[in-house]
C-alpha cells in the first residue's frame, strides 16, 4: 500500500499495527498497538493514514464516543484538516471519508467507502477488516460473508495474512448458516496458521450450532494453547 508520507518508519509502524489488528495480537516488541500508533505520530505527525488507522481503531473499538470524547474529536478534526491540505490519492481520500462517516454514526456509508476501495484494491486489508467489523455491528450477515468472498480470489496462498482472510470468510459462512463449508474453510486456514482466532471462533460455533458440544469442548481444549493469547 502506497502512502502520502516520506517517513519509511511511519509506513513500517502502520503495517505492524495492521498486522496486530488482523491477528488479534499485541506485539510487545512494538509496544503493542498503542505503542505503534504513538510512534507513528512521532515519525510523521502529518501522516493522514496514521490518523485514519488510529481513529478507525478507536471507533471500531467502541470504547470512546466521538460525540463526547474531546481528544478523539480533535484527532478526527486533525485527520480531516490534514486531508484537505495534502495531495492524497483517491484511495486515501476514501479511507478518510469512511472514518468520518463512521464517526458520525453513518456506518452504512462508511462501509460503502471501504467497499469502493476494495473494488480497485482487493488486497487493501485495512478496508477489508474495517468493513468486516462494520458489517458485524450492523448485523448484516450476508455482507460479512460476501465482502470477503468478492476479494478472496485475489488472495493467493503466498499473499501475507491470506489465511486470516480465509478465517474471516469462514465466519461469514457461519453467520449465513453454511456450517459445513464454514468448518472446511476454517480448518484450511488453521492448517496454515493454528493461532487464527477467527477460524477457531468459527469452528467452535459450528459445533455449537450443530449441538455437538462434546466435539466443541474437545476442540477448544486441544487448541487452547494456540488461541488463548489471541483474546
Amino acid at each position: 500500500m502506497t502512502f502520502s508520507t516520506t517517513s519509511n518508519e511511519a509506513c513500517k509502524l502502520f503495517d505492524a499495527t495492521l498486522h496486530q489488528y488482523v491477528t488479534w495480537t499485541n506485539d510487545a516488541t512494538f509496544g503493542g498497538i498503542e505503542g505503534c500508533l504513538s510512534n507513528i505520530k512521532s515519525a510523521d505527525p502529518d501522516f493522514v493514514m496514521g490518523y485514519v488507522l488510529s481513529n478507525g481503531l478507536e471507533l471500531i473499538g467502541t470504547g470512546r464516543p466521538p460525540l463526547l470524547d474531546k481528544e478523539l474529536q480533535n484527532d478526527l478534526k486533525t485527520m480531516s484538516d490534514l486531508a484537505k491540505t495534502q495531495s492524497l490519492t483517491e484511495r486515501e481520500q476514501s479511507h478518510v471519508a469512511a472514518v468520518e462517516n463512521f464517526a458520525k454514526g453513518n456506518i452504512v456509508k462508511a462501509a460503502a467507502f471501504w467497499e469502493e476501495i476494495l473494488q480497485s484494491h482487493p488486497l487493501d486489508l485495512l478496508a477489508l477488516k474495517f468493513a468486516h467489523d462494520a458489517y458485524f455491528y450492523l448485523g448484516q450477515q450476508m455482507q460479512i460473508r460476501d465482502s470477503v468472498a468478492r476479494v478472496l480470489p485475489h488472495w493467493t496462498p503466498k499473499t501475507p495474512l491470506s489465511s486470516y482472510v480465509k478465517g474471516m470468510y469462514s465466519f461469514g459462512l457461519l453467520e449465513t448458516n453454511f456450517y459445513d463449508q464454514a468448518f472446511k474453510v476454517a480448518s484450511e486456514a488453521l492448517a496454515i496458521e493454528p493461532k487464527d482466532g477467527w477460524s477457531v471462533h468459527t469452528i467452535a460455533h459450528v459445533h455449537e450450532m450443530k449441538a455437538d458440544l462434546e466435539k466443541g469442548l474437545a476442540f477448544l481444549q486441544k487448541t487452547e494453547k494456540n488461541w488463548k493469547v489471541r483474546w
